[in-house]
């Protein structure tokens, strides 16, 4: 078992999940990332953003499970589980 692919899985879920987020408040509000990022913190939406943006970690999962790497899937679904324990204190 190795543990560096597990953690590259936990970092590419948190890569996906910015990314996501990133996509969603650019094509969704007419504001800029950071500008948006801290207007949704303000009105306490940050954990919806978060969320929304989880979605392309699905994709990540099981693309990664398509080319045989199972720890860095198994990596993806921790970070996405240690998100979502971010979302909840958000």
């Amino acid at each position: 078992m190795r543990k560096i692919d597990l953690l590259l899985g936990i970092f590419m879920a948190i890569v996906a999940a910015i990314l996501g987020s990133f996509i969603f408040i650019e094509a969704f509000t007419n504001y800029s990332f950071l500008e948006g990022f801290e207007i949704m913190k303000s009105q306490r939406e940050l954990g919806k953003i978060i969320t929304l943006g989880s979605i392309l970690n699905i994709i990540v999962f099981f693309t990664l499970l398509k080319l045989d790497k199972e720890l860095m899937a198994r990596g993806v679904v921790l970070g996405t589980i240690l998100l979502t324990i971010v979302t909840l204190f958000v």
